[in-house]
């Protein structure tokens, strides 16, 4: 069977497998913005499991089959798409930015937005020039998503942090209303706290008046 046709018999299996009562309560945790078909995360990464790995072997992203699922009205499709970039993610390049900002900026959600985010760091850790630059423009980018993918695509970079562009990313959203961002924010001082908590507190100490209440508490968690 060609990868492709193991691609697309991925979303004909998913349809088979939803469970009606099961998709109702993920709809309701979901604050019932999206349909569901009622896979739980296990199930469905293991009838993708097969399809990705010899996914891997084109080298090549099939961007019609992610599109597909974007457009699919079930919550878990958008999953499918999002594992699977994950998995390709090492085949992604530079020219590939506005496809995934466009996933980014539709049907967002944390749950996809935070799930794309390892995209783009892999795309950093491959480019930094090139995305330092495009993380700088896309945190004053008036979509949240977009801006939350600029405070979170450094996290678990441990020593890697480019602790000039994590403080501008921030500083480039102080002031904001939007409890995503402010959570964001938190997380990345809390994340890079356990490798440079000096620096954190340091950060927290200086723009303690413009951070907010909840970035400070998320960000100081692991301090002394």
């Amino acid at each position: 069977m060609k990868t492709k046709d193991d691609l697309f018999t991925v979303i004909d299996m998913l349809s088979l497998e939803g469970d009606a009562k099961q998709a109702k309560s993920m709809s309701a945790y979901m604050r019932d913005q999206f349909e569901f078909l009622g896979i739980k995360t296990p199930k469905r990464r293991q009838l993708c499991r097969a399809a990705f790995k010899n996914a891997k072997k084109t080298a090549k992203i099939d961007w019609e089959f992610v599109e597909i699922c974007w457009q699919k009205s079930q919550r878990e499709y958008q999953y499918v798409a999002c594992d699977y970039l994950v998995q390709m993610k090492k085949f992604t390049t530079l020219e590939d930015l506005p496809k995934l900002k466009k996933l980014v900026i539709t049907k967002s959600w944390w749950e996809t937005v935070d799930t794309l985010v390892k995209v783009f760091t892999d795309l950093y850790l491959r480019y930094p020039k090139e995305m330092t630059q495009v993380m700088l423009t896309w945190s004053k980018d008036s979509n949240l998503w977009v801006k939350r993918v600029t405070l979170e695509f450094q996290l678990l970079l441990k020593k890697q942090t480019d602790t000039k562009l994590l403080a501008k990313v921030i500083i480039n959203n102080l002031g904001s209303n939007e409890f995503f961002i402010n959570k964001a924010i938190g997380w990345a001082l809390r994340d890079y706290s356990k490798t440079d908590p000096k620096w954190v507190a340091g950060f927290i100490a200086t723009y303690r008046n413009e951070l907010s209440a909840l970035s400070i508490h998320e960000g100081s968690k692991y301090l002394a």
